[in-house]
């Protein structure tokens, strides 16, 4: 099922809708105290049994011996539950994954046309900023898209380029900037329409930062995403379609 709004929503009604479709993501291992590990957040799309995030929040490796397996964590209160999750593709290049999940369908949110995102454009994102401290409980912030500008920014002197912003300046995409502030937790969250929580981003607090703030003492409390047309090519590549 996915999510579908009235265009007549205000905000309100919108985060109301979309938080059933909002998960955490981690490991568990039921021996490690405690056993579940929140890395970031991420958000239910397709036929409900499969989750968008950021590539950097899914682990590098697990440890099989100690029974520990990728995770999603739903809901909400007494209405919290972990499933089994398992990695469909991913695209490290602009840091994106698609997960599946075992488990009953949860409401799936609606991917967008990111290329017509426009600056001054005001948008929500919701996830798990301060991680699963605080219990399952999504938070939701807005702003609008203040640029929409290319993933990495050429450094007046070459000593200053590191190999990884190398890379992305010979192979530059145009991100989006925004003047909310999101948290680490809130990697993978969806950027979304307040009013009809269609999805054109995915929030990344780490990735854009590497190569769009390097020489920054102190963080800016800039939050960017990557625009969702990232995350549909790996839906379609599951043969989801854009759905």
């Amino acid at each position: 099922m996915v999510l579908a709004l009235p265009a007549w929503a205000g905000l309100p009604e919108t985060v109301a809708r979309v938080k059933p479709s909002i998960l955490g993501i981690g490991t568990v291992q039921p021996t490690r105290r405690p056993a579940g590990q929140f890395n970031g957040t991420g958000f239910v799309v397709g036929n409900g049994r499969y989750a968008v995030t950021n590539a950097h929040v899914i682990p590098s490796s697990l440890d099989p011996e100690r029974k520990e397996f990728l995770a999603v964590l739903t809901g909400a209160g007494e209405r919290e539950g972990v499933r089994e999750a398992t990695v469909v593709a991913t695209d490290p290049e602009h840091d994106v994954a698609l997960l599946s999940f075992k488990g009953t369908a949860l409401p799936a949110l609606r991917l967008g046309d990111s290329d017509r995102v426009r600056e001054g454009e005001r948008y929500a994102f919701t996830g798990f900023p301060l991680g699963i401290v605080l219990g399952m409980r999504p938070v939701t912030h807005q702003g609008i898209v203040s640029a929409v500008t290319p993933i990495a920014t050429p450094q007046i002197s070459a000593r200053t380029l590191d190999p990884k912003m190398v890379h992305r300046l010979s192979a530059p995409y145009e991100v989006f900037q925004l003047d909310a502030t999101a948290y680490p937790g809130n990697s993978g969250s969806p950027l979304y329409h307040p009013d009809t929580g269609v999805v054109i981003g995915v929030i990344n607090k780490v990735f854009v930062k590497e190569s769009k703030e390097n020489l920054l003492k102190e963080p800016s409390g800039i939050t960017y995403a990557i625009p969702a047309k990232f995350a549909e090519a790996l839906l379609r590549k599951a043969g989801l379609g854009g759905e």
